[in-house]
């Protein structure tokens, strides 16, 4: 695909806004940005498969993303929604039956380029672009775990609740009476996300909205984010 100087100008500007490479200097970025190889791709438009998830660095420099895979009952469906940013390393393992994917939510811009490219750009930075990376797969991996291990967290409440507090440290934009979710995600995405029936996730949202945790703003949602995190750790006490 042939980028134009504009384009390009415009993907350092996403760089430069995105946090977890805030730690890359100007002229790092700058390299960065001539080393990507981008594409766009449209909603739900596969943009990587499980090998190429680990094979290369990419980074999400606009749009929203998801990575599904196959439940045991060999339905697709989502395990994350990804903001701007690296793009997590899902593994590939030969017996694996998970067939993780990358997937465009809405309209996405993503870069790729090879983790020794990437590793040679940010040599002289002050933080490892590999340790860098790593905490970026923890997050998401410690997130999945939390939300789907009915281990861990039992009740399906709690493990709703966890997952608009995720939406909302990813898409959320703070206001007077929260955190407001700036994309509206439906319930069967939540009920995804957390392993659930799209009924029985409606019926904890409406709950979470009658113990006023959850404000309605048209197909919007403005989620009191301190007084949740507290009712989660009151109950799990």
């Amino acid at each position: 695909m042939n980028e134009t100087k504009n384009s390009r100008d415009t993907d350092l500007d996403r760089l430069s806004r995105l946090k977890a490479l805030s730690w890359l200097s100007t002229s790092e970025l700058t390299l960065l940005v001539r080393a990507l190889t981008v594409a766009n791709f449209g909603r739900h438009e596969v943009i990587f498969c499980e090998a190429a998830l680990a094979s290369e660095a990419h980074i999400l420099l606009a749009g929203i993303a998801r990575i599904t895979c196959l439940n045991a009952r060999s339905e697709r469906v989502t395990v994350a929604m990804l903001a701007p940013g690296p793009i997590p390393e899902f593994p590939s393992w030969p017996s694996s039956r998970f067939n993780f994917e990358c997937v465009a939510y809405r309209d996405c811009r993503v870069g790729s380029l090879s983790h020794n490219d990437f590793d040679e750009i940010s040599a002289h930075a002050s933080e490892s672009v590999t340790r860098k990376l790593h905490e970026n797969d923890l997050k998401q991996w410690y997130r999945l775990l939390l939300r789907g291990s009915g281990y861990l967290i039992p009740a399906l409440r709690e493990r709703v609740a966890l997952a608009l507090l995720e939406l909302c440290s990813d898409f959320g934009v703070e206001e007077s009476r929260g955190t407001l979710l700036r994309e509206s995600f439906s319930h069967q995405d939540i009920a995804e996300l957390v392993g659930a029936s799209r009924p029985r996730v409606t019926e904890h949202l409406a709950q979470l909205e009658h113990d006023h945790f959850v404000l309605r703003q048209g197909r919007q949602i403005i989620v009191r984010v301190g007084e949740l995190a507290e009712a989660i750790a009151t109950r799990g006490s």
